[in-house]
């Protein structure tokens, strides 16, 4: 490859970074300088439209400000925005069960919890690497109960105290989600490179992708199953076909990270045979872009949205092609980071005001022009730019990557 086009695409994604996605949030409403943590929900302008906060963005968040100072230095907004949204977490978001709530009101009065451990897994995350800047024990003992929490519920659901009744009768229907190996592996993975335990984390984390790839990696049917019975076969139902590409995309670079730590070359191959069979499944032939969900038997899709085009599945293929080509030099994995790239900075990036619009119609049309929701804030897009631009400067120097 070229190492000028790999200079050319490294200096673009951190002067994006650095001069186009962090200026917008700090011009926003982003950072509460009243109560603390972080608004997400704002319009085009970057101007709050719901003053309520997502707890999983105040995790988010806090990785996000962290990284940016342990990755470009300090900078003193960025340090204050990330000490802000720990103490609004340990103030406001944990409720007396040990459980995080899933929304809060500005003040940080709890307005919703959630059955699943995504909260949770963010505030690992954020945590984890905040710590890297305090240097507090506290800050990475929070990072690790929090991921025993959630570890403790993957194995046992009944060691849960948040208990509620299921989405569905599990005696009659009981299917395992994708998202909770994924979230795992990724938190784990983090706490390996910075809790010094490597081992203990490395342990879980061989247990956990073996649980994905045993019962959700379906070699047969060449996709990543989004849910499946306990048993690992195939439930012939709208749930049990679904394949979300972002999320398998997501889950091939955890993956391909975590085989090129460990020297695992058969976890590469089959992490790398998520990512052809997610883009192959995923990619819309006619319109560009990578649909939302699809169907293994391609049945028709119950989710209205099946077909919109999301930033955070491109943030995510950009990741991922831009990993595989590092890790394997074949040129096809750069031609579809290139396609990917064209196609996205095309579509979402806002020329005007900044930032990416998150939401499109199939055919690239903005569906929605507000810049950040309850789902979407500083994370997905900030976290691509800065991991890109490290594989890329890895790709020129020789290097390995940093990447969880």
């Amino acid at each position: 490859m070229n190492k000028n086009k790999i200079l050319r695409y490294r200096d673009f994604y951190k002067d994006y970074l650095l001069n186009d996605v962090v200026p917008f949030w700090e011009r926003s409403d982003l950072i509460d300088r009243e109560y603390g943590g972080f608004i997400t929900s704002v319009d085009r302008y970057g101007r709050s439209y719901n003053n309520d906060k997502s707890v999983w963005f105040q995790g988010r968040c806090l990785w996000t400000f962290s990284k940016l100072c342990n990755s470009y230095g300090k900078k003193e907004l960025w340090l204050k925005a990330a000490e802000s949204g720990a103490e609004f977490i340990k103030k406001h978001c944990i409720d007396g069960d040990g459980r995080l709530f899933f929304t809060v009101t500005r003040e940080g009065l709890p307005l919703r919890k959630r059955r699943y451990f995504f909260s949770e897994s963010f505030l690992v995350v954020g945590f984890a690497e905040y710590y890297l800047q305090t240097k507090d024990p506290n800050d990475l003992y929070i990072a690790e109960k929090y991921f025993d929490f959630m570890y403790s519920i993957y194995k046992d659901p009944s060691a849960d105290p948040f208990k509620i009744t299921p989405k569905e009768n599990t005696s009659v229907r009981d299917l395992r989600s994708n998202a909770y190996p994924m979230v795992l592996i990724s938190s784990a993975q983090t706490l390996m490179r910075i809790s010094g335990k490597k081992d203990r984390y490395d342990r879980i984390i061989r247990e956990i992708v073996n649980d994905m790839l045993g019962l959700h990696y379906k070699e047969d049917l060449k996709c990543v199953l989004e849910n499946v019975p306990k048993d690992g076969g195939i439930s012939d139902t709208h749930a049990g076909r679904t394949i979300n590409p972002g999320h398998s995309i997501e889950n091939s670079w955890f993956l391909m990270n975590y085989a090129s730590t460990v020297g695992d070359k058969e976890l590469l191959k089959k992490a790398l045979n998520i990512l052809d069979w997610s883009i192959e499944k995923g990619w819309d032939k006619e319109y560009g872009g990578i649909y939302y969900f699809t169907d293994a038997f391609d049945k028709p899709c119950e989710q209205l949205e099946y077909d919109m085009k999301l930033w955070w599945v491109h943030n995510e293929c950009l990741i991922a092609t831009i990993l595989a080509y590092k890790l394997t030099g074949d040129e096809k994995y750069f031609k579809l980071f290139e396609k990917t790239h064209e196609y996205a900075f095309s579509h979402f990036a806002d020329r005007k005001y900044g930032e990416w619009y998150g939401y499109l119609h199939r055919d690239g049309s903005v569906s929605h022009t507000q810049k950040g929701s309850m789902w979407k804030g500083p994370y997905h897009l900030p976290r691509c730019l800065i991991l890109c631009e490290n594989i890329l400067s890895s790709l020129f120097s020789g290097d390995a990557p940093e990447l969880l």
